[in-house]
Parts: structure tokens; sequence; C-alpha cells
């Protein structure tokens, strides 16, 4: 059972073309076409619910933006990648633990 904390970002397009989605420090990218919205989920093994951070402590994300692309940084362990629906896009889990589905 993982004893650690979640943490769930939707990213949405609501552009007219598609948004590139990298998510770091894993240099994961995918492709958001418009009106797709994508579900970033990491996870932070600290009991607290502590999170790393990049520019503040304790946040489980950054999110910079560019015109035609998107990077979250995800300070977990690990993430997840998935529809609103709970599929899971790409193989790659991270080591992460067993993702639930969506309620």
């Amino acid at each position: 059972m993982f004893a650690g904390t979640t943490a769930r970002l939707l990213i949405r397009n609501g552009g007219e073309a598609p948004l590139e989605l990298a998510v770091e420090p894993w240099a994961d990218v995918h492709q958001i076409l418009p009106e797709q919205t994508r579900v970033v989920v990491t996870h932070s093994p600290a009991r607290d619910g502590s999170w790393s951070g990049t520019l503040r402590k304790d946040e489980p994300f950054q999110v910079d933006h560019q015109p035609d692309s998107v990077t979250v940084w995800a300070n977990g362990n690990c993430f997840h990648l998935s529809d609103v629906e709970g599929n899971a896009i790409g193989a790659a889990d991270w080591q992460c633990p067993a993702q639930a589905p969506a309620s």
C-alpha cells in the first residue's frame, strides 16, 4: 500500500492546434490535441505530504507555458499521465504506485 501523497494536475488544450506537453524531469513528451484534457499525476513518498518543489517549497507541480507547449515539473518521485476518464496514456509509469480508477 502506498503511504505517501498523490497530486493531480489537469492540462487542457483549448486552442486550435496541437499542444506539446513535456513532463520533467523525465523529458517525457506527449501531444494534446485541441479540446483534449490530460491529467498529470505525481506521488510523493513522504508521509507528511511534503513535496520537494522547484521554485517554491512544498508545491507538487510547476508549470511553464509557451505558445505551443506546456512543461510540467512533477515534484514527486514518479508520474502517470492519463485522460480525464483515468485511461493511462503511454506505457511509462516510472515505478509509481498503482493508479486508481477514475471516480
